[in-house]
């Protein structure tokens, strides 16, 4: 593990200079401050589109995330692609507040018309890879953090955590570096919910199976044919309805995403192999509904999860942090898209700027006023309980 101390003097959080009472809580905004550290945050969102940073390949991105704590004389660490930070006036008796977001992406789909890596304004939308999924996110966090970070008299210490490997679900990402993290009580993990309070998100069970059967000749009859074996179990998983139905994340979804079988024409296989995305509510563990798979299929058929950690995730909707977004206007609801809370063993909430659906998309974009009113509002947030 690297540890790296900077002491460069730049912007120095102040509570005195231009305060405004702001009406849902009783803290003091200092409105100055803030709009100088948005305006860097979105000059460092622009950088980080136009600096490729595909999952386990973010060598650079991570360069960029180094040189904010740096200009913000902020001490920080680094494990591999992983850079986090702790506020002045840390406190071991104190429980943490743990903010987090990622700074890989997915590689651009083929049906991008702009260059995705460059990255531009145009009628208030800020376009570019990663720009929604989740670099708005990032950057509105870091902006949250410093803000909050040579504040004294805090209730909650803070790190902030910007991660590796959230797209890939890769073994270098945020669950490596958890053992170091202290006294976490809960997280808030930024990804784009539009800035609603995503109080549950479904974990995910990926599945291996083979079906069996008995290779033979096409032209002579065989009664146990890999494929039509595997159209019964298919069928399962198509009309299967797993019975506990979580109020925030409704139903368990199994669907069949892949197939593969034979190899020529005039060959009946002898496997057929499935692969099965099984998206599991908080009513279940993964490894409950391994388990109920198991038992529903038949002799010939071998059933072999991927991973059993991705699991679901939640947080009480009285929870101090739900309450006090609640108290802004902000709406509960079940996310069915996966993220690093899956990794969290704390309860953690979703929340930022930007949409979901935008996510992994053409020409993804995000608009720049979400930006800013998402830093707007996880300060607000958390002025509210810290």
């Amino acid at each position: 593990m690297e540890k790296l101390k900077n002491t460069k003097n730049k912007l120095q959080i102040d509570n005195n200079d231009d305060q405004v009472l702001d009406e849902s809580h009783t803290q003091l905004l200092s409105n100055s401050k803030t709009k100088e550290l948005t305006r860097e945050a979105i000059e460092l969102l622009h950088h980080l589109i136009e600096t490729p940073s595909f999952s386990s390949e973010e060598e650079k991105t991570a360069q960029l995330i180094e040189n904010w704590f740096i200009q913000n004389d902020i001490p920080f660490e680094r494990e591999n692609n992983n850079i986090w930070a702790y506020n002045t006036y840390f406190d071991e008796s104190k429980p943490t507040i743990l903010l987090n977001s990622h700074h890989d992406t997915v590689k651009p789909n083929g049906n991008y018309t702009n260059d995705p890596f460059k990255a531009f304004v145009e009628e208030g939308k800020l376009f570019g890879l990663g720009s929604n999924d989740a670099g708005g996110c990032l950057v509105a966090l870091l902006t949250t953090f410093t803000y909050f970070y040579n504040r004294e008299g805090l209730h909650y210490n803070f790190v902030i955590v910007a991660s590796a490997e959230e797209e890939s679900s890769g073994p270098l990402g945020l669950k490596s570096v958890l053992k170091y993290l202290k006294n976490v009580a809960f997280g808030i993990v930024g990804e784009p919910t539009l800035m609603q309070l995503a109080v549950a998100e479904k974990g995910l069970l990926v599945l291996d199976i083979s079906v069996k059967g008995t290779a033979s000749h096409a032209a002579h009859p065989n009664e146990d044919n890999a494929i039509y074996n595997a159209l019964q179990v298919i069928e399962w998983f198509k009309t299967y309805e797993f019975k506990k139905i979580s109020e925030n994340l409704g139903k368990v979804k199994a669907t069949v995403t892949q197939i593969n079988a034979g190899k020529q024409h005039n060959v009946v296989p002898a496997s057929c192999d499935l692969v099965v995305d099984i998206r599991v509510n908080d009513s279940y563990t993964n490894k409950e509904v391994l388990d109920i798979v198991k038992q529903h299929m038949p002799q010939y058929v071998e059933v072999a999860p991927r991973s059993l950690d991705l699991g679901s995730s939640s947080i009480a909707v009285d929870h101090p942090i739900v309450k006090s977004g609640i108290a802004l206007g902000r709406s509960t609801y079940g996310s069915p898209t996966l993220s690093d809370q899956s990794v969290l063993s704390c309860p953690s909430l979703k929340l930022g700027p930007g949409d979901s659906t935008r996510s992994h998309s053409a020409n993804e974009f995000i608009y720049v006023d979400e930006v800013k009113e998402g830093i707007e509002l996880y300060i607000k947030i958390l002025e509210g309980i810290v």
